[in-house]
């Protein structure tokens, strides 16, 4: 049973859940006298390899760059979350788009969803082969889809899978990627060596039939192989690292993507919470002014964020007061100790969580554009790398087991920064 860490230096076993709580306030001004938006990102919820930390946190530190740069440009939510999944979508170290995990065929099955907290429109692939950035194939479902009815009254599609997805996506002008030019060296021999233990498995279990059918004695003792690896050499726990981006741009507006190369050596057509709807991310704007605006990615064993519907049930947690506490419950009674998992062993999964309001410097003046930004993200795996920026920032900031609240505050007529951490 994992700790639930409320500090840096106070550990206090409550739950199996991984978390832990620090609070930073600061104020800014945009560079045009507007709050321009915030970006968080994570690399996946499991193990991340000691030996694979850098890269780990340096694509954080891209995909963050990659979401800031186009809200200082003027894009929206929508531009941001797609290019920083992309980022993280072409890094070798994570299980999505290039590196992804192979399947019992040896062959990238990817999964991805977008949606947007405006329209509240969704975008989603599932099993996706021979795309390079599943992500680009959702997002632009979710476009199609704003444009309305297809010929003859038709309603246009929102999830697309396999073999489908990939002539939808050829069709309007996403180019192929062969499965080889995906397949790196580590997911390579991530599926030679999980090849080999599950035939080794098989061997045992082949074995023991024999012992119990022909009661033979003194067949001598059968070392249990132990679970599968399924990437890093120095694993001994699942590596469920699904990839996801939650943003909020300087009209207000939240937007919430994941993608996912899914678990190694799944069977071939297996659909993972990536491309689930209310399971893998959500993004809603606040449709009033007492609510708030939230967006949610998920990582971990897609199975267990299906049967719960986590991304959803956590972004409804966010409208009470006490965010902290409301993630630490949702997470506990709406995952751990789930119904819908009753009986499972490990449940395992991570979120990162978006809520964001008007100011009430801003309700109370025409002259001040500010929005208060609350960011939070727990896990129940041995680790989660997450980092965040906000447009004001110079750079990205990546950590694991922290929670924070961070108000970005923009004045027309001068800029100021203060900041504390507790």
């Amino acid at each position: 049973m994992e700790n639930l860490e409320n500090s840096t230096d106070c550990k206090e076993t409550v739950s199996p859940l991984n978390n832990s709580g620090s609070t930073v306030n600061s104020t800014v001004s945009g560079y045009d006298g507007k709050a321009m938006g915030f970006v968080l990102v994570h690399a996946g919820a499991g193990y991340h390899s000691e030996s694979k930390a850098k890269e780990y946190k340096h694509v954080c530190k891209r995909a963050c760059q990659r979401a800031v740069d186009r809200l200082r440009a003027g894009g929206l939510a929508l531009e941001a979350v797609t290019a920083a999944l992309m980022e993280l979508e072409d890094s070798p170290f994570t299980n999505a788009g290039t590196g992804s995990n192979l399947n019992l065929s040896g062959e990238i099955e990817c999964d991805a969803s977008i949606m947007d907290g405006k329209s509240l429109n969704y975008g989603a692939v599932g099993a996706l082969s021979g795309i390079k950035n599943p992500v680009l194939v959702a997002r632009r479902l979710l476009s199609e889809t704003q444009k309305g009815k297809l010929s003859a009254g038709r309603i246009p599609p929102c999830f697309l899978v396999g073999k489908g997805a990939e002539q939808w996506a050829i069709s309007h002008g996403i180019p192929a990627c062969p499965t080889e030019k995906m397949t790196t060296k580590f997911s390579l021999s991530g599926y030679k060596r999980n090849k080999r233990k599950m035939e080794l498995a098989e061997q045992v279990e082949t074995k023991r039939k024999r012992q119990l059918c022909g009661h033979e004695n003194d067949f001598g003792c059968l070392e249990p192989v132990g679970d599968i690896l399924v990437a890093g050499e120095e694993n001994n726990s699942a590596c469920l690292d699904t990839v996801g981006v939650v943003v909020v741009d300087r009209e207000g507006n939240v937007a919430a993507a994941v993608s996912s190369g899914g678990l190694a050596m799944k069977h071939p057509g297996r659909v993972g919470q990536a491309a689930h709807y209310g399971c893998g991310c959500w993004a809603e704007n606040a449709r009033d002014v007492s609510l708030y605006s939230t967006a949610v990615s998920t990582s971990g064993s897609g199975e267990h964020l299906i049967r719960t519907m986590l991304a959803r049930e956590c972004s409804t947690a966010m409208q009470a007061e006490n965010t902290h506490q409301a993630l630490l419950e949702a997470m506990q009674n709406k995952f751990i100790s789930s119904p819908f998992l009753a009986g499972e062993d490990c449940v395992l999964g991570g979120v990162i969580v978006l809520r964001c309001c008007t100011c009430g410097e801003a309700q109370r003046s025409e002259d001040i554009q500010a929005l208060l930004v609350e960011f939070l993200w727990s896990h129940t795996t041995e680790s989660m790398c997450v980092g965040y920026m906000s447009a004001q920032d110079s750079k990205a900031r990546v950590c694991r087991c922290w929670w924070f609240t961070y108000c970005i505050c923009a004045l027309s007529s001068s800029r100021s920064e203060t900041a504390s951490e507790a």
